[in-house]
């Protein structure tokens, strides 16, 4: 991995196109991204049974792991997004890759769980998507 700042507009997801062998492609006109790597946490907090009226030191274990992609820009027509926007009007897992760089590759079974158009008289449409892993992803750490 080389060292130094990452340039945010490389933070990518790229849709696959559903053919074998899947050829994936970034999904154009994001402007604005994040990918959130997060995990509820267990409560497994026990009072001191020699002292239970003592201090409670809370503690806790990994839960439910999320991995979700946001992104935000204007909205471009073509046969990526075309794919994607097919798979948000029918709520349908897809394939896609997220590439963060400086850390690596997420890849699997993809969902739009939210996305929404909007746009001002004189100017371009606009779009907000989040996309929250459907299924165990494979993590592919950058060389």
């Amino acid at each position: 991995m080389a060292e130094g700042q990452q340039i945010g507009r490389t933070l990518l997801i790229q849709i696959g196109d559903g053919q074998s062998p899947e050829a994936f492609t970034n999904l154009c006109g994001i402007t604005t991204r994040s990918f959130n790597l997060s995990a509820s946490e267990v409560d497994t907090t026990i009072p001191d049974c020699n002292n239970p009226g003592g201090p409670v030191q809370r503690t806790a274990e990994p839960g439910i792991v999320q991995r979700k992609f946001t992104g935000s820009g204007k909205f471009y027509k073509g046969p990526t997004s075309s794919i994607f926007m097919a798979h948000v009007r029918n709520a349908t897992v897809f394939n896609a890759k997220v590439i963060v760089p400086g850390d690596g590759t997420y890849t699997g079974p993809w969902m739009a769980s939210e996305f929404e158009f909007s746009g001002e008289m004189e100017g371009n449409m606009d779009f907000n998507t989040t996309i929250s892993a459907a299924g165990p992803l494979t993590f592919v750490a950058e060389a």
